[in-house]
């Protein structure tokens, strides 16, 4: 994603910030902004034509979510992207429940679960809400699978930068990643 030095200044001011340097978040904010961005744009790139929700938002949200969140203590680089990508999952998924909700039942997201991974091919969309309750369901007896599929779904983590950011070899999460996919697959395709 990013060169050695950035991704070493990135973690410099994380743990700055951790320690209290307010101004620390200040520094940071213009090195992840772009990437943080683009990624938003790739998951709203998904999204139904006419979705009310930008990039831009859905990023200030993350910012304003990570800046109040007291107990959230990111250590480098990959552990601020995975925090990211799970806060970028509540606000989609928090969205399209209040959509829903204001709509009395109606459409929900539509969103591909294998963007992420260019070698899959797969031609249905997933539903937000959908996939966050599989996820749930997921999490509950495979806690590492569900981190696995947040961070290459929802922060756009390639395999090395997901087993990086979990302690994990390359193999175990390509393994999982396929496991986890598969019953995603199988979950939301009984669903449906």
């Amino acid at each position: 994603m990013t060169d050695l030095p950035r991704a070493n200044d990135v973690t410099g001011l994380l743990l700055s910030w951790r320690d209290g340097d307010a101004a620390a978040l200040d520094r940071l904010v213009p090195l992840v902004y772009d990437e943080l961005r683009r990624v938003a744009r790739g998951y709203l790139r998904r999204e139904p034509p006419g979705h009310s929700l930008q990039a831009t938002a859905l990023l200030h949200e993350v910012f304003l979510r990570l800046v109040d969140a007291d107990r959230l203590t990111p250590m480098s680089r990959t552990h601020f992207f995975a925090i990211s990508a799970r806060l970028m999952r509540q606000i989609l998924v928090d969205h399209a429940r209040r959509k829903r909700a204001d709509k009395r039942g109606g459409g929900a997201t539509v969103i591909s679960l294998d963007e992420a991974a260019p070698e899959a091919a797969q031609t249905s969309g997933v539903n937000v809400l959908a996939l966050d309750e599989a996820l749930d369901a997921l999490s509950s007896f495979d806690a590492r699978q569900c981190r696995v599929v947040e961070l290459r779904f929802f922060a756009g983590l390639n395999i090395p930068e997901t087993a990086d950011a979990l302690g994990i070899s390359t193999a175990t999460v390509e393994r999982e990643w396929a496991m986890a996919k598969a019953w995603l697959h199988q979950r939301l395709s009984a669903r449906a």
